[in-house]
């Protein structure tokens, strides 16, 4: 178990040992025992944003994401938006009641055949993109 020498300390206590805490932590550097220190999963995640590469020109980067909405009579709306990152140009807003991997490879077809296909495309890990 992940132990610091100050709960191993209480813990001898506890079995009746009466040993002083400074010999306790001696022993414990001795044997070589430390608490490790974990790194917060969330800081990961920012340094693997920093590695992204800036967009130098139109139809470098673009990003592709759902936005959800809800009607009045209570249906869901869910619309396809692309943005390229680098002019703020958005090629492609696609609402739909349902949508469908088939549906977002259609919807991306037609576009690049307008506009043309980007270098890179930039999606989140949603559930939408997964598969």
């Amino acid at each position: 178990m992940r132990f610091g020498y100050r709960r191993v300390h209480v813990l001898l206590r506890r079995e009746g040992w009466s040993v002083n805490a400074k010999k306790t932590y001696r022993i414990y550097k001795e044997l070589g025992m430390q608490l490790r220190n974990k790194t917060p999963k969330r800081r990961v995640k920012a340094k693997l944003r920093e590695d992204r590469k800036k967009a130098v020109g139109p139809n470098d980067v673009w990003a592709i994401d759902f936005v959800h909405d809800q009607l009045a009579s209570g249906r869901k709306l869910r619309v396809l938006t692309v943005v390229d990152t680098f002019s703020r140009y958005v090629p492609v807003l696609d609402a739909r009641f349902s949508y469908r991997g088939e549906d977002v490879v259609a919807t991306l077809e037609r576009v690049c055949g307008q506009t043309g296909y980007p270098k890179t495309i930039r999606v989140d890990n949603g559930s939408e993109f997964i598969s």
